[in-house]
């Protein structure tokens, strides 16, 4: 298993091209894979949950978010493939839920394919807002929650903003989603796993492993707080679902902002939007089958990215 011990993402030349033509010939599909500071951080337009989640017991509540208002966490969810790697930060209410959603993770751009194909080879133009699935709990793997102070809030939304401006391009080795995310974690002070080349469950867990324990570590931006785990998450989410159903009611996969435009998306099948904007996506499936026994089904899962 790959230490998690932190070391730079950047490798020689030669590790790179060995690396990437392991990658091409070895993976059938896409890669791991959206405020500016002020007295008090802007709020963005926020993409609230399609469905009310089922409350958990008071005894396996999280942890109030160490009283902070705002937060960011790291996420990834599973795909026809292996799966993607992104961050959603927002506000939290007065419980600790989220009560705002905003999607920042990197993905090659169009809703083709072959971005994706040619990526593990050459760098392809990329999208850094909402792939398909992000916004969906049913589909979480895993998860890293870090809680937020307004002023904390304000300096990690900024970089964010600039760091998604400064990403045009997306490699399935050089420059994917794990690095991406990575390079927010540790302008955040954590410890970040030694590999972007993990598997996107296997490093939002490293990720949560090293900085966990280190609540008021020097130099580390926000508090880390537990949460559900994706489990409880993706059974919160599918039971909220079979009670729309019940009631007859069509099930939003996901809410559209006024005024957002949505930008189709690649390779990985997704669909996605501009940073900071949200999608809708509805998919309809031939059969009427029950949403958990399909949700359950390992392959049903938003893309194959």
């Amino acid at each position: 298993m790959t230490s998690l011990k932190r070391v730079p993402h950047r490798k020689s030349a030669a590790v790179i091209l060995l690396t990437t033509s392991s990658i091409a010939f070895g993976i059938g599909s896409p890669s791991a894979q959206t405020v500016s500071p002020g007295e008090s951080p802007p709020i963005e337009r926020s993409q609230l949950a399609a469905v009310e989640p089922v409350q958990l017991p008071a005894a396996s509540k999280p942890e109030a978010s160490a009283g902070k208002a705002y937060y960011i966490e790291f996420r990834s969810r599973s795909a026809k493939s292996y799966g993607h790697t992104f961050s959603i930060y927002g506000r939290l209410n007065g419980h600790g839920k989220i009560a705002s959603k905003v999607v920042a993770g990197l993905h090659p751009f169009t809703e083709s394919a072959l971005p994706w194909m040619v990526g593990h080879l050459f760098l392809v133009p990329s999208e850094t807002g909402a792939s398909d699935g992000d916004t969906e709990d049913q589909y979480v793997t895993a998860r890293f929650r870090v809680a937020l102070s307004p002023a904390e809030y304000a300096k990690v939304t900024a970089f964010i903003k600039n760091l998604q401006k400064k990403s045009p391009v997306w490699h399935a080795v050089l420059y994917n989603c794990n690095a991406f995310v990575g390079d927010i974690a540790h302008f955040m002070g954590l410890e970040t796993p030694s590999s972007t080349m993990l598997m996107p469950e296997d490093y939002i867990n490293g990720l949560r492993t090293l900085n966990m324990s280190r609540t008021g570590a020097a130099g580390v931006i926000g508090t880390p707080v537990k949460v559900e785990d994706p489990a409880q998450l993706r059974a919160q989410a599918l039971k909220s679902i079979e009670v729309q159903q019940k009631h007859g009611a069509k099930v939003p996969r996901e809410s559209k902002p006024e005024g957002a435009s949505a930008t189709e998306r690649p390779a990985d099948g997704h669909k996605s939007t501009e940073p900071g904007s949200s999608k809708k996506s509805e998919t309809k499936q031939g059969t009427s089958v029950s949403a958990r026994a399909e949700l359950n089904r390992q392959n049903l899962v938003p893309t194959n990215n």
